[in-house]
């Protein structure tokens, strides 16, 4: 075996039998990942293990190497790779599994070395998009994704007809083969494929941006749910809209974006919730989950939701990975609100503990409903800043116009007179100047 690093120690991760979680799974996988400091405490591969549950794969054992970053070529070191064959065969693994997405090289060497099927932290998650997609458009943007991921990695597929020649570069007698025609003629059907779907996808977004811009023009305020997967987003939905959406725990449940409404003190609110975001979230599901995503990115308000009832190193990593994709999609400068769900799960002293440094915070369980009150309050004194206050004498023979007020002023003080209707109403800024012509005290005149 060959020697390595004192600090390329690989350390077994502990679980009860050999971490088997289903022994019924047809695939069994070894986990495996790198750390750059000794994991002491923290179970770096717990999430790994639950992408996998979710994708019905059954742990069957672990291995973190401790290194500054994964070996170019080999993930790990050739040494390391030797003791993973003794590893595998001792667990019964008939698939290794990793926690980082794999460069081709890597994949390939790796299976070179351990003759068996080897897997990425990213192929796991385009794999369960795909097993979650349910809607025309999320079957679309599922495939997509799939197919700029194994774009770069169809060499592999042909590696048993290089010994034809093909790609050789001396083009002497005998070195031509079909080989290289082959891997061209896929690369380029699976590209005429990814243009097909990104003009399909184009005009799903078109047809989403008309629903959207209906939604804009009766100005509705309207939030967004973003947050970690199995952050409870959905539940949270149901809880303050009664949507009655189909809940799970399970990662990436909800992949396509479900819109409900509610109100409160009689305004209106849109409610929008999206797929769920993860640590190391594959770039090519951001991309194609661009327009699905675009609800977010052009929400009035982002509410933030965290599952509090995980520990705090966790919970800190899982706020900084919805951070980080919220800046990719363009969405970091969009207003905030931070909502700890699950506080059902929380002591009294845990639940004081959550919200300490986190000033305007909110505290909720959609399980059981504490603190929806609270959230819907917050929600509004969010919205408050945008809000005018306007006296308004609206005829009668506008009658269309004092609908339209209901529709984006909700509750609103009103007050028959000979001259028409007199109305007070708290409206967005942005369309006060629709209904300047009516003003009595000249506020709704400006913007």
């Amino acid at each position: 075996m060959v020697e390595s690093p004192e600090n390329d120690r690989i350390e077994p991760v502990q679980s009860d039998e050999a971490g088997v979680r289903n022994r019924r799974a047809r695939q069994r996988a070894l986990a495996i990942g790198v750390c750059a400091r000794p994991p002491g405490d923290r179970d770096p591969l717990a999430e790994l293990r639950e992408l996998l549950r979710t994708a019905g794969v059954a742990t069957a054992g672990e291995a973190v190497q401790v290194r500054p970053a994964p070996d170019p070529d080999r993930y790990f070191g050739r040494g390391k790779l030797d003791e993973l064959k003794g590893e595998i065969k001792r667990t019964g693994a008939n698939l290794v599994a990793c926690d980082d997405e794999l460069a081709p090289r890597q994949e390939r060497n790796i299976e070179a070395a351990l003759d068996v099927p080897v897997i990425d932290r990213t192929a796991i998650i385009l794999d369960i998009f795909a097993d979650h997609a349910h809607s025309a458009e999320g079957k679309l943007q599922v495939e997509l994704a799939q197919l700029e991921y194994n774009l770069a990695r169809m060499r592999g597929l042909w590696t048993h007809l290089e010994r034809l020649g093909a790609g050789r570069m001396d083009g002497g007698i005998g070195t031509r083969g079909p080989g290289e025609s082959q891997i061209e003629t896929d690369r380029r059907l699976a590209r005429d494929r990814i243009s097909a779907l990104r003009r399909r996808l184009t005009t799903v977004e078109q047809n989403r941006g008309v629903m959207r811009a209906r939604r804009e023009s009766s100005h509705t305020p309207q939030v967004a749910l973003a947050g970690y997967t199995n952050a409870g987003k959905s539940t949270l939905l149901n809880a303050l809209t009664g949507a009655g959406v189909g809940v799970g725990s399970r990662l990436f449940h909800t992949l396509d974006p479900t819109t409900r409404n509610y109100e409160h003190n009689g305004r209106p609110y849109l409610v929008t919730d999206t797929v769920g975001f993860i640590r190391k979230l594959p770039h090519q599901l951001v991309e194609a989950f661009k327009a699905t995503l675009e609800e977010t990115r052009l929400a009035d308000l982002i509410i933030h939701v965290v599952d509090g009832s995980t520990p705090v190193d966790a919970r800190a990593a899982a706020i900084a990975a919805v951070n980080s994709v919220l800046e990719e999609m363009g969405a970091d400068d969009r207003p905030r609100l931070l909502v700890f769900n699950k506080l059902d799960l929380l002591d009294d002293e845990q639940r004081t503990d959550l919200v300490v440094g986190e000033p305007g915070a909110v505290g909720v369980s959609a399980d059981t409903g504490e603190g929806l009150e609270e959230l819907r309050t917050a929600i509004e004194k969010a919205f408050d800043e945008t809000l005018r206050e306007v006296d308004l004498l609206v005829p009668y023979d506008e009658g269309a116009r004092l609908s339209e007020l209901y529709e984006i002023a909700g509750d609103l003080d009103r007050k028959e007179t000979a001259e028409g209707v007199r109305v007070r109403a708290r409206i967005p800024v942005a369309v006060a100047h629709r209904f300047a012509e009516f003003s009595l005290n000249g506020a709704s005149a400006h913007s």
